[in-house]
């Protein structure tokens, strides 16, 4: 176990991988084996924080990187960037460029979709798996989004997503924090399904305050990497999970 305060200072940096530039950021010098902690949408690395500093407290490395299409990482325009053998190649690329042979692999949302992947391709990287929120689903011979779709109906907000431009129209009615606290602290039902002929960013309750567990600041440094480039990279990856 580490006490070290040096443990506790998160360095960045910036790691060619896979052909785009990934923003990782990395902290953590114990004897504890690496951790990959795999965010969700729409998140950053910095949904972590708590995660982070724990993990390095009790001496492990961890290694948090914004997948493609968030944060301060390259975001391709073209949908078809954003298969899971694109993200899974983007992972396998930082660890080889950090000298990582094994990690532990902790996935959130989509990020948890990743890291189902990431064992089922190259279990050889993993030396462990916690995921929260997403289930393992097998693969079917029907494609994703028609099965949702037939199921469910356009309401479904992956349905809306997969129209390009669709989402981001209806999001630019709001600031950026604002849809952060839309899509991140839901009040509705577990199934995320819009009346019909209404958007599901605008079906979705702003919260009037946030929960003690959420600092405004963290959520607002994450609102100000969405200003600056925009959502349609993270709903890139409802829009390549057919493919």
């Amino acid at each position: 176990m580490s006490n070290d305060d040096d443990d506790q200072v998160i360095t960045h940096k910036r790691v060619y991988s896979n052909g785009i530039w990934l923003h990782v950021a990395e902290t953590g010098h114990g004897p504890g084996p690496p951790v990959l902690l795999i965010h969700g949408f729409p998140e950053t690395w910095l949904s972590w924080t708590n995660q982070i500093h724990y993990l390095a407290h009790h001496g492990y490395r961890v290694i948090v990187p914004d997948l493609r299409g968030y944060g301060d990482s390259d975001s391709p325009s073209d949908p078809a960037s954003y298969t899971v053998l694109h993200i899974v190649g983007d992972l396998i690329g930082l660890l080889d460029k950090l000298e990582v042979d094994t990690a532990y692999v902790v996935g959130h949302d989509w990020g948890a979709i990743v890291a189902w992947m990431l064992c089922l391709f190259r279990a050889d990287r993993v030396k462990g798996l916690v995921n929260l929120g997403i289930p393992y689903r097998p693969q079917s011979q029907e494609r994703p989004s028609d099965v949702l779709n037939k199921v469910f109906g356009d309401g479904l907000y992956i349905a809306q997503f997969q129209e390009p431009g669709r989402a981001e129209k209806s999001f630019s009615q709001y600031d950026c924090l604002t849809v952060l606290k839309k899509l991140l602290l839901i009040n509705a039902p577990d199934l995320l399904i819009a009346p019909p002929g209404v958007e599901i960013i605008d079906f979705l309750e702003t919260p009037s305050s946030l929960p003690s567990w959420v600092p405004v600041e963290e959520l607002e440094t994450i609102a100000s990497t969405f200003e600056k480039n925009g959502f349609t990279g993270p709903l890139n990856y409802y829009r390549a999970m057919d493919m």
